[in-house]
């Protein structure tokens, strides 16, 4: 019996090109299995703020230091939405009012791994951060996507609430860093 090869993603819940990555990859993925390929897929931390504070900073704040303006973030926003809506995608920028720290994102994506549910809670939240503008470094925000996607609300939160996975995300972010990501 054949094992089926695995397919790696190093990722952060709130890197766009990662997203607009994830919908080439599901528009990919039966094409491939029509040649006989399958995969699976496994989402790994990749952190791209790592410093960031836990509770996260204003958005335009972070943006503006970020890219020498806001107006200058508001140009790369538009050039993403139009990548993004090529891709089938449609990102709200407009409605994202903090950069939020994903170590608890990331948390919660390592749980659904053990649950059997990790693609669809990386989809939700994708999804939440940036078509609803959701607060995906809020655990009751965390907790309420995940559910959604078939990781019960309650385990979130319990997992959330105490150290499990911190640990373990953080060294896979340190690896990946090592690793030249």
């Amino acid at each position: 019996m054949a094992l089926t090869p695995r397919l790696d993603i190093i990722s952060d819940a709130i890197c766009p090109w990662c997203y607009v990555g994830k919908r080439h990859l599901e528009q990919a993925l039966p094409v491939l299995a029509e040649q006989g390929l399958a995969f699976e897929v496994q989402w790994h931390a990749f952190q791209l703020n790592p410093e960031m504070p836990a509770e996260g900073v204003d958005r335009r704040e972070y943006r503006t230091a970020k890219f020498g303006s806001w107006e200058r973030s508001q140009e790369l926003d538009a050039k993403l939405a139009a990548t993004g809506a090529a891709a089938g995608l449609e990102f709200r920028m407009d409605l994202q009012r903090r950069t939020p720290n994903t170590v608890a994102a990331h948390r919660t994506i390592r749980l659904a791994g053990q649950h059997g549910v990790q693609d669809a809670v990386v989809e939700a939240l994708f999804a939440g951060y940036f078509t609803q503008g959701a607060d995906i470094g809020d655990a009751a925000t965390l907790a309420r996507l995940a559910d959604g996607a078939g990781l019960p609300q309650a385990a979130v939160l319990a997992m959330l609430a105490g150290e499990a996975g911190r640990a373990e995300v953080l060294e896979e972010d340190k690896t990946a860093r090592r690793s030249g990501i």
